[in-house]
């Protein structure tokens, strides 16, 4: 019997990704380059997306076994790397400039028993230079810092796979899509300037070193429309940055904003207990706007925060109630 499964990280750059390096900044804000739309929830054409200029970079991890009896008979890769282009524009004139790929670093595959377990990095760079003082020798680099996923993918001779994210670049965002195409998990952390300043030569996985990568649940389809209104809508939302143990709200205060979290992760806590953990997308503060005006938990940065805010009266009630509901459901699931 033959099982093949995959799992493909897209890497993408999202709005309001770039702090803190007001140069870096410039040529997004004056339109010479762009951020990135969110890809799709679903995809099932890498190719077609990278000619759409859909992402930056594409790790697609795909492998097979062969098992007879339920044993392994046979295994190997049969996916790979994608890279994009990055579009310049000056005045009225646009270029492409290709990315720069590097080898995808396929691991030996590790067999286990009944199963096999794949490991593939891959990145590379963009074509654009990006000359900037590093915390490494030489000190000073002008091409740009390296960007990656490392995934893994155990298939078994039952026909069952899984995935991890093993490692990523702290830049840019990287969606997880499972074996079916369907978005399955998000980096829940940017930090550009640590990219900016690390992630070159021998600090990267071609060198010897790896990136944790902190991964978080994907959110609603609801939260991803509400969060195109509060990002795209009339009025401009307040930016706010949390620093780790920071807490955005406490259960019991008044409050009638609601909350889109751009990057890194927020705990909620309820009357002193761990609820849940939420990463990039997730819609927060909407049971204090459609119900009593106070706030039903705690939320707390896990790690460094940023947050989009805006008064809840901006979002339709009925949408809002819907969220609340939603977001009750989970609560009793989990």
């Amino acid at each position: 019997m033959r099982v093949e499964s995959s799992v493909t990280s897209l890497s993408w750059i999202p709005s309001e990704a770039i702090q803190g390096v007001k140069f870096m900044r410039a040529p997004f804000d004056l339109g010479v380059t762009h951020y990135d739309a969110p890809p799709p929830e679903t995809i099932d054409d890498i190719v077609g997306l990278r000619d759409q200029d859909r992402f930056r970079f594409a790790n697609h991890l795909k492998a097979w076994i062969e098992a007879e009896d339920g044993k392994i008979t046979s295994y190997g890769y049969s996916g790979k790397g994608y890279i994009g282009a990055t579009n310049v524009r000056l005045g009225p004139a646009g270029v492409s400039v290709p990315a720069v790929a590097l080898p995808d670093l396929q691991r030996t595959p590790e067999v286990r028993g009944d199963s096999v377990r794949f490991v593939q990095t891959a990145g590379g760079r963009t074509g654009v230079p990006a000359p900037r003082r590093v915390r490494r020798k030489p000190y000073v680099q002008f091409s740009a810092p390296l960007a990656w996923t490392t995934l893994s993918l155990t298939i078994s001779a039952d026909g069952v796979s899984r995935h991890e994210v093993l490692g990523a670049s702290k830049f840019p965002r990287h969606w997880i899509y499972d074996e079916k195409g369907q978005l399955a998990a998000k980096s829940g952390l940017i930090h550009f300037e640590d990219w900016l300043r690390e992630a070159f030569g021998k600090h990267t996985p071609w060198g010897d070193e790896e990136s944790p990568a902190l991964v978080t649940a994907v959110e609603s389809a609801l939260e991803r429309e509400l969060s195109t209104r509060i990002m795209k809508g009339g009025a401009k939302p307040e930016f706010r940055k949390l620093s780790k143990g920071e807490a955005l709200v406490k259960q019991g205060d008044p409050g009638q904003e609601l909350f889109l979290l751009l990057d890194g992760v927020l705990r909620i806590d309820v009357d002193g207990d761990r609820l849940a953990e939420v990463g990039p997308g997730a819609i927060l503060g909407e049971r204090a706007v459609v119900e009593k005006g106070y706030r039903t938990s705690t939320l707390f940065a896990v790690t460094d925060c940023r947050v989009a805010a805006v008064p809840g009266d901006r979002i339709e009630p009925a949408v809002l109630k819907q969220l609340a509901e939603s977001h009750k459901r989970e609560e009793k699931i989990g």
